[in-house]
């Protein structure tokens, strides 16, 4: 006979533990902590679920890294920090990442709910701080729900463009145990519906219409043509239509260097003449001048996740909202057999760009190539870009030095770019360094700081050697924060250039020496290949400290409008 169980304790969980079956069945396989007594249980269920815990040594570090976690996997990242200061502190992860349109979960710490209002060990009111930096943020009222809202955090994540939730969880729900029937846990993969949504059909026609006729057409590929996994139909779309293509953000990379159709020295140019330019993924804010910097003659279209951003800052002649991947797929199927796509007519088009794009490198090359001493920018970021491989993840981490290398570093292949994004936080090189290798271990990380942005997140350098997730590091090191120098010279004079933006000379080679990294100094151009070399075969985390030259200033640096 069957043994009779219905005396039989009811099995109970902890609030802790529906955390980790929760990201397990959302797919998170590591989270970002730094620890807390408000949080632990969350460890010990990570633990049961097979979930990697990285402990770094400042919150917004572990909220960088979800994030980029995020970018990297395309799933959504996690971070969990204690409450108050340790909330407080990930604050500008979480706002960096919303800026980004970057998925992830912030979960915090908060002191027990029967010591509501009394003043509790580090009780602020996170929910309201969140609030406007998330697409959701919530209080846990109950350990039965906990799960449930956790669930509900990552649903929001992916509400229009993507982008960061936060739970807070107070100690006595995350502590206190319940029956397991009285939990709810939503199944894997049945709690969120596809968001993937393919515009409206007239819209997607007229599109086709405009670029079969348009005589000298651009497109720009954004950040969510990478955010969307949308390359092969946006390759498929330029290369069928034969369209010039610009790529910025996360989108380079969309199209390897060399390509026929990939431009990126003579945007200023197409986009002043073209008679159609459409952008994706990419709002017009102040990385396009916000939208000012588009031909008023030309017809513009513009492709976005969220609604909210087509046409703002501008007019658009034609908008749609959905994922960018199946708009450019049926575009391209749309455009199919009709004139040849007019891909015949375009070739004067982009020979013109071509040879704009040939006489701006025939300026630089001078500079590109320069043997002086202190090192030119510019000959230490063409350094890197001939030293990346095909599977190399670049990030760039600063002002003016990441500035130089937006104008010449190629990654060579989709999705093996990284930089903050709109926001423009410096700091996030080190967390980004540490997702993108525990993600991709098998792939080359490669990383330029400029010295005042490594300073900001550098101690968790150590993390890296401890958890031995090597790379190759570049500190472009000119003892000074140059992009602001750059303005308070051009505002106040040679007399005042130089008050609250210099830093000291710091040998960042030995720091990394120090916490048991790979580090060489660098003062000689011809030194710096082999100094990359050396840092790629030492198998650890590596900075190349590179004195490059203070007085040289990237020119989008000199162009900013906050200078003018």
């Amino acid at each position: 006979m069957p043994k009779d169980t219905s005396d039989a304790p009811e099995q109970l969980i902890s609030g802790g533990h529906l955390v980790a079956k929760a990201l397990k069945n959302e797919g998170v396989d590591v989270i970002y902590t730094l620890c807390g007594g408000h949080i632990i249980d969350i460890y010990d269920g990570c633990v049961d679920e097979g979930i990697d815990v990285i402990d770094v040594r400042h919150e917004q570090v572990a909220a960088h890294a979800a994030d980029g976690h995020a970018r990297i996997t395309g799933k959504p990242g996690c971070a969990v920090v204690t409450a108050g200061p340790g909330t407080t502190d990930a604050v500008t992860g979480v706002a960096n990442a919303f800026r980004a349109e970057s998925p992830m979960l912030l979960i915090g710490g908060q002191g027990a709910h029967s010591q509501h209002k009394m003043g509790s060990l580090q009780d602020l009111p996170h929910v309201d701080m969140m609030a406007p930096i998330t697409k959701f943020a919530a209080t846990v009222p109950v350990t039965a729900r906990v799960a449930d809202l956790v669930s509900m955090a990552f649903r929001e994540c992916y509400h229009g463009a993507p982008g960061p939730s936060f739970l807070e969880i107070p100690r006595d729900v995350l502590d206190a145990k319940v029956p397991v029937s009285s939990a709810r846990v939503p199944k894997a993969g049945g709690y969120r519906a596809s968001t993937r949504t393919a515009g409206d059909p007239a819209a997607v026609e007229r599109l086709a219409d405009l670029l079969v006729h348009a005589e000298k057409p651009a497109i720009l590929l954004g950040g969510q043509v990478w955010t969307a996994r949308a390359t092969e139909p946006a390759i498929d779309l330029v290369r069928q239509l034969n369209l010039p293509a610009y790529m910025n953000g996360a989108g380079r990379g969309t199209l390897p260097p060399g390509d026929p159709n990939h431009f990126q020295l003579s945007r200023r140019h197409a986009f002043g003449n073209a008679d159609v330019i459409v952008i994706v993924g990419t709002p017009f804010d102040f990385r396009m001048g916000y939208g000012k910097r588009l031909s008023p003659d030309a017809t513009v279209v513009q492709i976005d996740l969220d609604y909210r951003t087509v046409g703002k800052n501008r007019d658009v002649d034609l908008g749609i909202v959905g994922d960018p991947g199946l708009i450019l797929a049926a575009v391209a199927e749309a455009a199919t057999g009709r004139l040849n796509g007019g891909a015949s007519r375009r070739k004067e088009w982009l020979e013109e760009l071509r040879a704009v794009e040939a006489k701006a490198i025939e300026k630089r090359l001078p500079q590109l190539r320069s043997d002086a001493s202190p090192i030119h920018p510019y000959r230490l970021v063409s350094e890197i870009n001939d030293f990346l491989t095909e599977d190399s993840i670049y990030i760039g981490d600063g002002g003016d030095i990441v500035t130089f290398s937006g104008q010449v570093v190629q990654p060579k292949s989709p999705g093996h770019w990284m930089d903050p994004g709109p926001l423009g936080t410096l700091g996030v090189g080190i967390p980004f360094v540490m997702a993108a290798k525990h993600a991709r271990p098998e792939a080359e990380v490669v990383a330029l700081f400029g010295d005042g942005a490594f300073s900001l997140t550098g101690w968790d350098f150590e993390t890296l050697v401890r958890f031995d997730l090597p790379f190759v590091g570049i500190v472009g090191n000119n003892s000074s924060m140059n992009q602001i120098r750059y303005g308070q010279k051009a505002k106040y004079g040679d007399a005042r250039e130089r008050v609250g933006n210099t830093l000291g000379d710091v040998p960042f080679d030995q720091f990394a020496r120090m916490l048991g990294g790979y580090g060489e100094e660098v003062r000689d151009p011809a030194d710096i290949r082999p100094a990359l070399e050396r840092a790629r075969e030492s198998g650890k985390p590596s900075l190349i400290n590179v004195w490059v030259d203070p007085d040289a200033y990237a020119p989008g640096t000199m162009n900013q409008t906050m200078y003018k």
